[in-house]
Order: structure tokens, then C-alpha cells, then sequence
């Protein structure tokens, strides 16, 4: 197995300001804790408590703002294109890597090479000064499959790509196909995968409202962290990362998602090559589906105590179910509602 990678620059917030650090880059102090854009803002609210009654004290609310992604090539004549491919509501921070890792879970992108430039693009706006445009420039577009240029993306931080009707209608033929053998791990290492998480979870500690995703190990190690308001966002930063490090197929590693595992997530885990999906929360009809057909783990309702196996139960090892027991299932009021 290749050694865990940790990409730098996972994180967006910082509580370690100092006298020395720029006013742009100071955090504000609340409650104790720094809070830094563009991450999370603060903002004053009413509280209401059963003991104390009603405060008015400063909370912090995750940023929620617009992303464009544009696409840049030259033509078959020399002719310089380019074409806004998707705009999607992202908590700002490593935006070149969710654009990447969009147009690669998509399968606009499929090799490094492709890409000559990727960068900020258009004037800051807004009191925070945010560039809210990303351009993603090839330097091979031989490959590019313009027929999914003709596809116009409107993606929302809650559920991502919406409209599509079908498996047929979403299924992008992956590069990758998944090793049997390529990942295995206990039932308890990969039951402290969530609480493991949280620890890192910087942005969600200071607001209460953003998603993450992780790369981790057999040993139940984490690597890379992105957060996200989009789950799927979320996502798109950790692969687009992973895409632009050249670091593809993943198949040693596992993803973790605090939330839901729709089958967009799965389907940006299959492209990516991963051999499991680990989700905080349930899968979806077609998730699973989509994790049987490529041999992916498919894990749900992940607690350190209990999880259900949708997909390669096979491949974990001392879960602990004996042969015909019904597998684990969390009780209603465990499941609890995710995000």
C-alpha cells in the first residue's frame, strides 16, 4: 500500500493570529476562538435559552457564495473557446481544486496533462473581495468530449447536479475499475473513522453547518480534509486535489463523508478509483447500485458501535456477523436526520 498523502491547505480558518498578522487576515475573536474568512462569517443573533431566556451574542454562520466554472481550449483550427461549464454555491477556500475535481467526476477532464492553467479569473467583489470565477485552461483539449460541453450545470450546495432522471443519464464511463483485493480493514478501525473526523473538522466546529470529506487508510489513518457547505463541493476539493497531484487511481484508500452518500458522491468516488465510500449518513437506491456494479464498499449510518455494509461486506474484515445473520441496523432513533 502507498504511503498516505496529505495534501497541504485543507483548511480555510485559522485561530493562531497573532499582532503580526495583516488586518485582512486577522480572525475575529469569539468566545475565545478566531474566526478567519472566508470560511465562516460572524454575525449577530438572537439566542433563546429555556434557563437564561434571551442573549444576544455573536455566532459564526459558514459561508455560503457563487462559483463559476469556466472552461478554456483551443479548437481544432487554433480558434481560442471558451464556455461556462457550471455555477455552484461553495464555502470559498480551495476553489481551483473543486473546479478540477468537478469537471474530472464529470469526465471533462481525465488525464493532468490536459490542464495548462488553472486559476482565479474577473475582479474581486463583495466586502470580502472574493473571485468567484475559476478558469480551467487546457493544454490538450484532443481528448475533450465537447457533446458534455452541450450539458449546462446549475448546481445547488444541497444536492448538487439536479435533473437527472436516470443511471443511463449519469453514468460517466470511469477509467478505473476497482481491485478486489485493494482495501481491507476492521470493523472497529473503520467504526473510529467519524469522531477521528470531527477533530479535524475545523470549519464545522466553529458553525455547526458544513460538510467534509477525507481520504483515509487500511490502518484507519486520515489524509487529506476538505469542508464544505456542498457536500458534493466538498468532495470535488478533496479528488480535484488528488486529480491535480497526479495521485489517481485511489485505490489503497477510502473516502468518508459526513453526510449522505447520494450517488453523485459515488459516482465522483467510482471515477476517482476509490475502493470504499463511507458515509455518516444513509445511501441512496441508486448509490448502492452504482457501488455493486464497480465493486465498490458501500458503508451507511457509520457510528464507532454499529454500521450497515450495502456493497463488498466481504472485503471488511471482523465485522462480526455471523454466516445468515442480519446485518446491524441502527434503531429510528439512532439514525437520527442528516444533513
Amino acid at each position: 500500500m502507498g504511503a498516505l498523502r496529505r495534501p497541504a491547505a485543507a483548511y480555510y480558518m485559522t485561530n493562531d493570529a497573532t499582532d503580526d498578522t495583516p488586518p485582512s487576515q486577522r480572525g475575529l475573536q469569539l468566545e475565545g476562538r478566531a474566526i478567519a474568512e472566508p470560511g465562516a462569517r460572524p454575525t449577530r443573533i438572537t439566542r433563546w435559552e429555556a434557563e437564561s431566556g434571551a442573549s444576544s451574542p455573536i455566532d459564526a454562520v459558514a459561508v455560503e457564495e457563487p462559483l463559476e466554472i469556466r472552461l478554456s481550449w483551443l479548437d481544432g483550427e487554433g480558434e481560442a473557446r471558451e464556455q461556462s461549464i457550471s455555477i455552484t454555491m461553495r464555502t470559498p477556500g480551495n476553489d481551483l481544486e473543486l473546479a478540477v475535481g468537478f469537471l474530472h467526476g464529470e469526465g471533462i477532464l481525465t488525464d493532468p496533462k490536459q490542464l495548462a492553467q488553472v486559476d482565479h479569473c474577473g475582479p474581486a467583489v463583495g466586502p470580502h473581495q472574493l473571485r468567484n470565477v475559476v478558469k480551467v485552461t487546457l493544454a490538450d483539449a484532443s481528448q475533450l468530449d465537447l457533446g458534455r460541453l452541450e450539458r449546462h450545470f446549475y448546481t445547488t450546495s444541497s444536492c448538487g447536479v439536479c435533473g437527472k432522471t436516470s443511471l443511463e443519464a449519469l453514468r460517466v464511463q470511469t477509467r478505473y475499475r476497482c481491485s478486489v483485493s485493494a482495501l481491507t480493514m476492521t470493523a472497529a478501525t473503520l467504526g473510529a473513522l467519524p469522531n477521528e473526523l470531527r477533530k479535524h473538522q475545523e470549519v464545522f466546529g466553529r458553525t455547526g453547518g458544513i460538510h467534509a470529506s477525507a481520504l483515509f487508510d487500511a490502518q484507519g489513518q486520515l489524509g487529506a480534509i476538505r469542508e464544505d457547505v456542498g457536500r458534493h463541493n466538498a468532495l470535488d476539493k478533496l479528488l480535484g486535489a488528488e486529480f491535480m497531484a497526479g495521485r489517481l487511481p485511489l485505490s489503497d484508500f477510502g473516502v468518508l463523508v459526513s453526510g449522505r452518500a447520494s450517488f453523485e458522491l459515488m459516482q465522483k468516488a467510482v471515477m476517482a478509483g476509490a475502493s470504499m465510500l463511507a458515509a455518516v449518513g444513509a445511501p441512496s437506491s441508486l448509490a448502492v447500485e452504482l457501488a455493486r456494479e464497480f465493486d465498490v464498499i458501500l458503508v451507511g449510518f457509520l457510528r464507532d458501535d454499529r454500521f450497515n455494509v450495502y456493497s463488498g461486506a466481504e472485503r471488511l474484515l471482523a465485522v462480526g456477523a455471523r454466516s445468515g445473520q442480519t446485518s446491524p441496523r441502527p434503531s429510528a432513533s439512532g439514525r437520527g436526520r442528516s444533513p
